[in-house]
């Protein structure tokens, strides 16, 4: 335990004299993440109580708004958030076929008021569903849902997890471009709801150093500040290795048009790591 310690870099020497970077209060502010992420996580079932949609709908719809939140240009957090105030209304709230992307629009604007500086307004929402709704059924739809959810916007996504452990893991932006990637497919995918979101960021930076560097890579430092060893994210990072696997054939090609551009590092022509299959 002692060499471990000993092998620990001090990822935030190099930010003391930066006050935005709050060095003396971040390992709190990272207990206090992990402490409350549960607060973020949804039942892995909820989609049994729905009676007129599926799983298969969802991901078309976060398929879709992976889309509209690129060509809006936002922030990488709002669209975290976006899938996390869906997820949490669908487990409270009962939703027709023909008012679920009305949801996901609703969410995405949510979002953008909580993290945006400057937020796309609801006719905007309401062009890209094609005037399938109007600028009433957007609101409507606004109050019910922060009605439903009590107003609880500020949750640990693993979006704030990806920023710490991608400095715990040194990265640069090849790693970074790729980590995101792999989580934005996890994204879509009804399965992983079963992680948690530390637990998603931790196993996308793995899978992804995995991928580039091919070979297995968990640091001392990566364990430290996730919290995770190799062996607990094994089972994550295999799917996701799954998910890279068929990322360009599937039907649903949101995620990998995004991260085949020169924006993002073309980081979906990154091969998989196939290895991590093996048993």
């Amino acid at each position: 335990m002692e060499d471990m310690e000993n092998s620990i870099i001090d990822i935030d020497c190099s930010d003391s004299k930066d006050p935005l970077a709050v060095v003396e209060y971040v390992h709190d502010i990272y207990a206090y993440y992990k402490k409350t992420e549960v607060s973020s996580c949804v039942s892995p079932n909820y989609m049994d109580r729905q009676f007129d949609i599926n799983e298969k709908m969802r991901a078309i719809l976060i398929d879709w708004l992976i889309e509209v939140h690129y060509k809006f240009d936002l922030m990488e957090e709002t669209l975290f958030l976006t899938i996390n105030l869906i997820d949490r209304f669908l487990e409270r709230c009962t939703v027709i076929r023909k008012k679920l992307q009305l949801v996901g629009m609703t969410a995405m604007l949510l979002a953008c008021k909580y993290e945006e500086v400057s937020v796309p307004i609801v006719e905007d929402f309401v062009l890209i569903s094609d005037k399938a709704y109007t600028r009433k059924d957007v609101l409507d739809m606004e109050k019910l849902m922060v009605n439903t959810l009590q107003f609880h916007m500020s949750v640990p996504t693993p979006y704030v997890f990806m920023r710490r452990f991608l400095k715990a893991a040194q990265s640069e932006k090849k790693l970074e471009f790729l980590s995101f990637f792999l989580i934005e497919l996890c994204m879509v995918e009804y399965e992983m709801l079963k992680f948690q979101p530390s637990l998603l960021a931790a196993a996308a930076i793995y899978t992804a150093q995995c991928s580039l560097f091919r070979f297995k890579n968990w640091t001392n430092t990566s364990e430290w500040h996730t919290k995770y060893t190799e062996d607990q994210l094994l089972e994550c990072s295999k799917l996701m290795v799954t998910y890279h696997q068929k990322a360009g054939s599937g039907k649903l090609k949101g995620v990998h048009r995004k991260y085949s551009s020169y924006k993002f590092g073309y980081a979906a022509k990154t091969e998989p790591a196939l290895f991590l299959l093996d048993p």
